[in-house]
């Protein structure tokens, strides 16, 4: 039981990771139907921005709770301005065209950040180990709190985002223009600035995903979004692409299964979990877990 209950705690802490990336891929598909494939290069682009941020502060290993949460920060704000820049000179000049070439603008993106990443900064940089990790013993579990840390910060943006999407006047914008773009305009609504918005608000939620995935394997290199983040859209379409709350359970079903293949089977067998997840579902409920079939008149 004292294995089951460790496995189960890691893989919370790995889902909630992936939550938070997995975000951006719905929000953005809720609102234009685009799969925005360079949203893991933004959670990478977001690693870059912490890196930097620490070094010239001059933090080292052991800096301390608000020297991370500054990062943190940085981090976020990096990844929201990157998320509307690219809506804006990538997207939004494309949006009327088909959805291939939107796709396929999306895939250029990512190639291009990959490689200015890879140019400006090089691969296999260290990251200082801002919050040193304790272990704690609960009931004979042995608890990290890295795994404490992750969980808490996902919860608390869950919370917010909730808020945002359900109680504000551009979280009714967002839902109103991912019903209808040409309706919502008609009703006065700033169609444009909501889509900013969206790409922004989904950007700053992977922000704290590198610092979180950091902790957990510090190093920062070019590739390192391409796994997280294709995991993140596994989850994002399991859930049913487009659902928020879909998201964050594909992502915690998703990181739970890696876990406990790990831990009961091969560490070799998880990455092939996540592809396997994304063929039974697009097999038996191409929807998702939270999605809706839908009907097309033709």
């Amino acid at each position: 039981m004292t294995l089951f209950f460790q496995q189960l705690i890691n893989g919370l802490s790995l889902g909630a990771i992936y939550a938070l990336i997995a975000l951006g891929y719905t929000m953005v598909y809720g609102t234009l139907q685009l799969i925005n494939f360079a949203h893991s290069e933004v959670f990478m682009m977001g690693a870059f921005a912490a890196l930097l941020f620490s070094g010239a502060m001059g933090y080292e290993d052991g800096a301390g709770v608000i020297p991370a949460i500054l990062v943190a920060l940085v981090a976020m704000g990096s990844c929201a301005v990157l998320g509307m820049t690219i809506e804006r000179l990538a997207y939004r000049p494309m949006r009327n065209s088909s959805r291939l070439n939107m796709l396929i603008t999306a895939i250029g993106v990512s190639i291009f950040l990959q490689n200015l990443a890879l140019k400006l900064w090089g691969t296999n940089l260290a990251f200082p180990d801002l919050i040193p990790k304790t272990n704690w013993n609960v009931l004979g579990v042995n608890v990290a709190s890295n795994s404490v840390l992750v969980l808490g910060v996902t919860l608390v943006l869950m919370v917010l985002l909730t808020w945002v999407v359900e109680r504000t006047k551009i979280g009714l914008s967002m839902r109103a223009v991912s019903h209808s773009r040409e309706t919502a305009a008609l009703m006065g609504i700033p169609v444009d600035r909501t889509i900013s918005f969206t790409f922004a608000l989904g950007s700053a939620l992977a922000g704290p995903g590198p610092f979180l995935f950091l902790l957990r394997a510090p190093q920062v290199d070019p590739q390192m979004g391409a796994g997280p983040g294709l995991k993140a859209f596994v989850a994002a379409v399991l859930g049913g692409i487009g659902s928020v709350p879909g998201a964050v359970a594909g992502a915690l079903v998703l990181g739970l299964s890696e876990t406990f293949v790990s831990g009961y089977l091969s560490s070799t067998w998880r990455d092939a979990v996540a592809f396997c997840v994304l063929i039974l579902i697009l097999l038996y409920k191409p929807s998702g877990l939270f999605g809706k079939n839908t009907v097309e008149k033709v």
